[in-house]
């Protein structure tokens, strides 16, 4: 199976706690190290790397969209945060995309970075969706891989395996696409369609041998 790995650079639509932030220190990097969306809020888990983490602190502290916040470490550079948002237009931008984004996201000036892997259906597809969305994207690297031993992604295969460990596939099930989303540190949009492709390719892979797209 020909794997794709990439990373994109695409700027953050405007409005979000991030864009501000992220211009308002425009050295500064920050990376989105995990994030739930429960609802109309986001729980997240934040890495700033900066000169002046007193002014960042300050700057999501002050932001109307941040609800809650709180540093779990810091040094003279670097601060390590976890926090709520209200601020969930991220997320929605992600699940139209169609292809969740690897964490971390890392930020710096109003855009930010991400990894994807995934089939080459799967790539075309998310740089379709952004087309079509109006988004402009910078394709940073793009590397082709042959996995002919690998059925799924890592990533899919992680998320398997959890479900499995936490009884998400019994009947009745013993966790909930939530309770999977928040243990693995994604929101349930993007858990539902990494568990829904890599059922779609054990389903093909098991009725005609071959492992689908």
């Amino acid at each position: 199976m020909l794997v794709i790995e990439a990373r994109f650079r695409i700027s953050l639509p405007p409005d979000l706690y991030i864009t501000d932030l992220s211009q308002a220190f425009p050295d500064t990097t920050f990376r989105l190290l995990s994030g739930v969306r429960t609802g109309d809020t986001a729980s997240e888990l934040g890495e700033a790397v900066t000169d002046t983490p007193d002014a960042v602190i300050s700057g999501f502290q002050n932001h109307d969209a941040v609800t809650e916040f709180e540093v779990l470490d810091r040094t003279d550079d670097r601060l390590l945060t976890t926090y709520e948002t209200a601020d969930v237009d991220l997320y929605a931008f992600i699940e139209n995309g169609g292809f969740p984004p690897e964490f971390p996201i890392e930020v710096r000036n109003g855009r930010y970075e991400f990894d994807l892997t995934g089939t080459r259906n799967e790539f075309d597809q998310f740089r379709k969706t952004l087309e079509e969305i109006g988004t402009a994207y910078e394709l940073l690297s793009k590397v082709h891989k042959e996995q002919s031993d690998r059925l799924l992604t890592r990533r899919q295969e992680e998320l398997l395996s959890i479900g499995l460990r936490e009884g998400y596939f019994e009947v009745p099930r013993a966790c909930t696409l939530a309770d999977l989303a928040e243990t693995v540190g994604v929101d349930k949009s993007t858990a539902s369609g990494i568990i829904r492709r890599a059922q779609a390719r054990l389903i093909a892979w098991y009725l005609t041998g071959t492992r689908g797209e």
